[in-house]
């Protein structure tokens, strides 16, 4: 009776956000919760979402509405994929995996984190639908070549160069908390420990920490390997080594963290197949574009010469659809889903994609729009923005 009460009270991402807080060791949380400095850009990316406002029509209520589309190809049942995030395995045992299996479950796409505990192969092995890696561009070529050849015999369906990583952001609560990714009780966290037990112990049968796809080029713990994986990221890459890039994997290639309209040309002009308007979920640069601001610019610059996808402050259904009537084709969840999985691991990420495409259906068929073909940007206004105004009396 209570577990049943429990999961009555889990109606919306945010009662995730609550509950996951509850269970999680601070360390992990705050890991999972924060972002730069002053965590203005994670705080916006949520936000930017509240000024704006749907543009229901009446006599129109759908009785029916169609959350698919296709993606690069692959069809997907619901217009919102999960996000890479590394190291989510420290939420729930196997995380990964769990994470692709309610993926796959719900109809949609898992973007895999190169920086995950368990392997890229163990994680396509996991589940049957359609995956794209998360690549980063490493001094070593060698190491970014084998992860190509890697991702291609385990079946992945696309890559995802991360452009906004050319060093780890400045994050305050990581190291105000002193993170690690250790398991073993110290005395400072015997009061943490004790509120939040059964993290440690559903974690204790769990395989030691390791970031899996570094197998054999870093030792030490997870927290060594963390540091050797900082260590070989290529702060100096250009537009050139996406040429090169693009000469070493002949699949659909996704460049993540475009958020100038400039760069979104450039990158199309390059030959990617989809755009990800990114910011790492606020996690890097503080100050930067919420996406949801970047969106439009990025898309009329785009002009529909590839798909432009979006990440960060994703939480509700509406949410997905003021992307989509802006002219993103999906949303991916990162927080969002890491929530659920901490919660109740694949159930937990399966219920939180079940929300939003709940909240998605309820908003449409009230709106009016039978498809997501039918989200336009005269969809959506925003009140702040007189020349948004101006173009949407123009529509």
């Amino acid at each position: 009776m209570k577990a049943a009460r429990a999961r009555a009270e889990l109606v919306s991402v945010d009662d995730y956000s609550k509950a996951a807080h509850r269970v999680l060791p601070r360390m992990i949380d705050d890991f999972v919760r924060g972002g730069a400095l002053d965590e203005r850009t994670l705080a916006r990316n949520a936000a930017g979402f509240d000024d704006l406002w749907l543009r229901a029509r009446s006599f129109s209520a759908a009785s029916q509405v169609e959350l698919g589309t296709t993606v690069l190809g692959s069809p997907i049942t619901l217009p919102v994929m999960t996000a890479p995030t590394g190291a989510s395995g420290l939420l729930w045992p196997g995380g990964e995996a769990a994470t692709g299996r309610a993926t796959a479950a719900c109809g949609t796409i898992m973007q895999v984190s190169a920086g995950s505990l368990q392997s890229m192969e163990d994680i396509a092995a996991g589940s049957q639908g359609p995956k794209w890696l998360q690549l980063f561009l490493y001094k070593d070529r060698g190491l970014t070549t084998e992860f190509l050849q890697r991702a291609k015999a385990a079946g992945y369906r696309a890559i995802m160069v991360t452009t906004d990583c050319p060093v780890h952001g400045r994050r305050e609560r990581d190291s105000r908390n002193g993170f690690t990714m250790e398991r073993r009780i110290r005395f400072s966290r015997l009061v943490d420990t004790a509120l939040r037990y059964r993290w440690w112990l559903r974690m204790a049968g769990a395989p030691q920490f390791s970031l899996r796809n570094f197998e054999g080029r870093a030792t030490g713990g997870l927290v060594d390997m963390a540091a050797y994986i900082a260590s070989v990221l290529d702060p100096d890459v250009t537009w050139a080594d996406l040429d090169w890039l693009r000469g070493q994997w002949d699949g659909p290639l996704v460049i993540k963290g475009i958020l100038h309209p400039d760069d979104a040309r450039q990158a199309v002009a390059a030959g990617v197949d989809g755009i990800q308007v990114s910011n790492h979920g606020g996690r890097q640069l503080d100050g930067t574009l919420a996406t949801i601001d970047a969106l439009p610019a990025v898309v009329d610059a785009v002009a529909g010469k590839v798909p432009v996808l979006l990440d960060g402050g994703v939480r509700r259904g509406t949410d997905v659809i003021k992307a989509l009537a802006l002219g993103a084709a999906a949303c991916a969840i990162g927080r969002s889903h890491l929530w659920g999985l901490a919660v109740a691991g694949e159930r937990g990420v399966a219920a939180v994609l079940d929300i939003l495409a709940a909240e998605m259906r309820n908003a449409m068929m009230i709106g009016g729009w039978r498809s997501v073909a039918d989200l336009r940007r005269v969809s959506v206004c925003q009140l702040r923005r007189p020349d948004f105004q101006r173009e949407l009396m123009n529509a």
